[in-house]
């Protein structure tokens, strides 16, 4: 098993109105890199790097 390689594309977003450059995924408060959103078994925002996770909460 090796790793995979990052699709770049699917981690930024491009404003070519104002030439601006935005992340689509949030960023780990402890570590700095990208967090993923799984929806399943329940909603959450996790970090594969750290570990970190937080857990989204239902609105009503």
């Amino acid at each position: 098993m090796g790793k995979r390689k990052v699709q770049i594309w699917k981690l930024y977003e491009v404003d070519y109105e104002s030439w601006t450059i935005k992340r689509k995924n949030k960023k780990c408060p402890r570590c700095g890199s990208f967090m993923a959103h799984h929806m399943k078994p329940v909603e959450r925002w996790h970090c594969g790097n750290c570990g970190y996770t937080e857990f989204v909460g239902r609105k009503k």
